[in-house]
């Protein structure tokens, strides 16, 4: 198509199509009936899922792109609309996720007036986004789509929402097809005395460790990050977002490292020479007490945003740039020795820093997600909400390839895992996507049970349903007196009734011995499914580093 006179909206959707979008997650609203109309005229070519609210099409569209790694899209209308998507925006901004968020607002004389279903929304996600734009001419609409996507997906991914006011998507332009194209700026050039002062740093370690964050993940590495952990011979702890990077079945895999994480990570941690952070950022919750930590080793920062080197941790030494490209060029200059007195020790530390819960004939959550990691496949994706249960998905399941696990780690978003399960499934309909919940969690979102139903999308909703906000719970007991200020849930709400209403297919599970084949049910039918595991309160996520402490500082039990 070229040489076209088009309506905004009309623009809009070609510009989706030259980026190959072919699913918005989104909710209709006046400031964007224009779009809507020439949805309905493309729905051939672009399927739009309609969600229960605006945040749960923004984080479907996270998760979409998370399991996909495409960039997600997702669409609201102005004002309250347009607010709604913002904590899905700041969740895809915490963790590095490609999405473009296009909103509508008030035609352009009306800008600044405070009319009617009015707010900067530039302004307000201005901090949580790579870069907005507000759209006051249309000969920019056709470029802004193009350079929003382009910026999305280049270099540490992230969202970008493209702001557009109605009167742009009614007036027409000259449109003319242009295929992606990249628009960052000069790329940064990785130079070889940075890389041989790696290679000499690995090279000169005796105890190594590599952590992997979910820039791994997001470069697509995994295959050249085995071959890089080959050549140093060295143990591989993770983060949250790291999970699935590295094979968690690897013998050389010691967990995720931080305030949950193994004793065997963060012992390691701290015992190891070198320290090797690939993809990752040094949050707070995986480092603890900064002057504890790695306090034996030499820092080895590589990562692809130069904006991270030093932010919270002071490294030895670094290197900037594409993964795929350092992994290219420094795995030839690495001559280290093997390290298997180092590796013995470290299995060592497996053997006697176990995960442990209490197993007696009592239903615990524990339990409930080390079967769901024995019973799902490895490919299947497995998505958490925020709390007990999201630490425990991380420790008690194996994740053996990329794109497996999805949660909100940056931002903790409660509220988080029903949309990016819809999301996910949305984005790989071949693969079994499950979504382990607690009961609070599953308060804040429940309502997307009438997305999954109107759509039949084959979610597996598990929530662990304790009867209490449990992590905040698990610091009021530990830190607090056992002060359980509002954490006890004493909502009336039956789920498995609720489901029912939804027209949603409903199990509830009170015993062990009801699980196993409960899950393998639910997961065959291949529908809209909810499971309500009943537990109780008191069980808490172990180990931990409490807040301030160093990593090694751990309770385990």
């Amino acid at each position: 198509m070229s040489g076209n006179s088009l309506t905004g909206a009309e623009i809009l959707i070609e510009c989706l199509k030259e980026q190959a979008v072919n699913v918005v997650f989104g909710y209709p609203g006046g400031a964007v009936l224009n779009i809507y109309d020439a949805l309905y005229k493309h729905q051939d070519e672009i399927t739009h899922y309609r969600t229960a609210h605006e945040q749960g099409a923004a984080h479907a569209a996270d998760g979409y792109a998370r399991a996909t790694g495409k960039t997600g899209v997702c669409l609201a209308t102005s004002g309250p609309g347009a607010t709604n998507l913002v904590t899905g925006i700041a969740t895809a901004y915490m963790d590095s996720v490609p999405m473009v968020a296009i909103t509508g607002n008030v035609n352009l004389p009306l800008l600044g007036k405070d009319s009617f279903q009015e707010v900067d929304i530039t302004g307000i996600t201005l901090p949580v986004t790579k870069h907005n734009y507000i759209v006051k001419d249309i000969e920019d609409l056709a470029d802004t789509l193009r350079k929003a996507f382009a910026i999305a997906g280049e270099g540490r991914p992230g969202p970008v929402l493209v702001d557009i006011p109605k009167d742009i998507t009614a007036q027409t332009a000259e449109y003319a097809y242009r295929p992606p194209v990249s628009y960052s700026k000069k790329k940064r050039v990785i130079s070889e005395a940075d890389l041989e002062k790696a290679a000499e740093m690995v090279n000169g370690s005796q105890k190594p460790l590599i952590y992997t964050g979910g820039g791994i993940v997001s470069a697509g590495v995994s295959s050249e990050l085995m071959d890089f952990v080959e050549a140093v011979d060295a143990p591989v702890a993770s983060s949250a977002m790291g999970l699935g990077g590295f094979p968690g079945t690897n013998t050389r895999f010691t967990g995720m490292l931080g305030m949950h994480g193994t004793g065997a990570s963060n012992f390691a941690a701290t015992e190891c020479d070198l320290f090797i952070a690939i993809g990752a950022r040094f949050s707070d919750r995986a480092v603890g007490n900064i002057p504890r930590f790695a306090p034996n080793a030499d820092i080895l920062h590589i990562d692809i945003d130069a904006a991270e080197i030093n932010k919270n941790v002071c490294v030895r030494h670094s290197v900037v740039g594409d993964l795929k490209e350092i992994f290219s060029r420094l795995r030839p200059k690495l001559r280290s020795p093997a390290h298997s007195r180092w590796m013995t020790h470290v299995d060592e530390m497996k053997e006697k820093y176990p995960l442990r819960y209490q197993k007696d004939d009592v239903l615990r959550p524990q339990y409930i997600i080390e079967r769901i990691g024995a019973l799902k496949k490895p490919d299947d994706i497995i998505v958490t909400e925020v709390g007990q249960h999201q630490m425990w998905a991380c420790q008690y399941i194996s994740y053996d390839r990329p794109r497996t696990f999805i949660s909100s780690g940056g931002l903790g978003t409660m509220g988080y895992g029903l949309g990016a399960a819809i999301g996910a499934s949305v984005g790989r309909p071949e693969k079994t996507v499950i979504n382990i919940a607690g009961d609070g969690c599953f308060h804040m979102n429940n309502i997307e049970l009438a997305t999954l139903a109107d759509y039949d999308i084959p979610v597996v909703e598990i929530i662990i349903n304790n009867h209490a906000l449990g992590m905040v719970r698990q610091w009021q007991s530990l830190f607090y007196e056992k002060r359980f200020s509002h954490t006890t849930i004493s909502h009336t709400t039956d789920f498995h009734k609720l489901a029912e209403a939804y027209q949603v297919k409903a199990f509830t599970v009170t015993r062990p011995e009801e699980l196993d084949c409960t899950l393998r049910e639910a997961i065959a039918l291949r529908k809209p499914v909810v499971v309500n595991c009943e537990v109780g309160p008191d069980d808490n996520v172990f180990p931990m580093a409490a807040p301030g402490a160093g990593i090694d500082e751990l309770v385990m039990w």
